[in-house]
């Protein structure tokens, strides 16, 4: 905190808070500034700077909480597409196990295909 004389009749107070830690979000280190005489400053000041430190405390609340949940819904993301791909890889499985015992082992390629036209009787 400083405090400088503005004029005669006039001072300025500045708040500057200090992070608690390097990682905290600079937005809760906004400094203050009042200005007014040393009669306003008296009366106004101590309502300012509690009102400035409750709303800082609910900001930084509110941040922790939206951290919280973004990381809980990344991992349960994560953990959505691992999901997926262990179920995907097990469907491809089956399906190619399955395509391997249904595959006729008596028909000849021609017989295989499927025509337009109904089969000719050989003779």
């Amino acid at each position: 905190m400083t405090v400088a004389r503005v004029n005669q009749d006039s001072i300025r107070v500045n708040v500057i808070p200090s992070r608690k830690k390097d990682d905290e979000n600079p937005a809760l280190a906004t400094p203050l500034s009042f200005s007014g005489s040393p009669e306003e400053l008296d009366r106004e000041l101590g309502k300012s700077v509690a009102s400035y430190v409750e709303a800082n405390l609910q900001l930084q609340s509110t941040l922790a909480e939206a951290k919280t949940e973004m990381e809980a819904a990344a991992k349960a993301a994560r953990d959505q597409a691992r999901a997926r791909a262990k179920t995907s890889d097990t469907v491809k499985k089956q399906e190619d196990t399955a395509a391997k015992d249904t595959k006729p082992e008596n028909t000849t390629p021609a017989d295989q295909n499927m025509t337009l036209f109904a089969p000719q009787p050989q003779s």
